[in-house]
């Protein structure tokens, strides 16, 4: 049975990376610290800002990373005024309404992040409930934001599939139980299904994604029969 489909926000909904990258970049720079994308890849995309720093600026106290964090992550908000979600996210969400499903938002965003995002993208009121990082536990890689946002709506996992675009996002989808597409706007196709993806897609038009739902949906008819 499919009962929700679980979103992760950066990368995911809309591509972002580009310019958490180049506000990265200009951030660490100031410290010294040149970037590739390479590095980006691997030991920024999908993690959260206290992690990411302690790794790359380790000489920083808690509160001087802090302060660094909350600048860098101004500086994304002032680069992003005109985000667009991914192809075919409009459709994929009026595609839920027609079956009823139940939509959740799950993400590692700082929460001023999400909220400035989920304004500029217009979708406020898109989700049946949001999980942030801040709110949880613990953030992505664990599995704790997805076993939240799975004990609000009130499903099992198994009723559930995740949207994720980085290996940090999807261990924490499968590690809690959930089938999961990659996204494969940061990452390349075959890095996402190496940590446990159903298939990797470009975009929400991808046929595979919607043959794979449509399947769960006729599954659910033929229970029903």
């Amino acid at each position: 049975m499919l009962a929700a489909i679980l979103f992760d926000l950066d990368g995911t909904i809309v591509n972002t990376d580009p310019i958490h990258y180049q506000a990265w970049q200009k951030m660490l720079l100031s410290y010294g610290v040149q970037i590739d994308e390479k590095l980006y890849k691997s030991r920024i995309s999908g993690r959260l800002n206290p992690e990411i720093l302690r790794d790359i600026l380790p000489q920083l106290s808690a509160a001087e990373g802090q302060k660094l964090a909350e600048e860098k992550e101004a500086l994304f908000r002032q680069l992003a005024p005109h985000l667009k979600p991914l192809s075919g996210f409009a459709e994929l969400i009026a595609w839920t309404e027609r079956h009823q499903l139940k939509r959740a938002l799950v993400t590692n965003a700082p929460r001023l992040n999400a909220q400035f995002m989920l304004e500029v993208l217009g979708i406020k009121d898109a989700f049946h409930t949001i999980v942030l990082a801040d709110d949880c536990r613990a953030g992505k890689p664990d599995p704790e934001p997805y076993k939240v946002a799975l004990h609000k709506l009130g499903i099992p996992s198994e009723q559930a599939v995740a949207l994720e675009d980085s290996p940090s996002g999807i261990r924490a989808a499968v590690g809690a139980g959930i089938r999961t597409v990659g996204i494969a706007s940061t990452h390349a196709p075959q890095v996402l299904q190496q940590v446990g993806t159903l298939m990797a897609i470009v975009d929400f038009t991808d046929l595979q994604l919607w043959k794979f739902l449509n399947s769960l949906i006729e599954q659910d008819l033929s229970l029903v029969k």
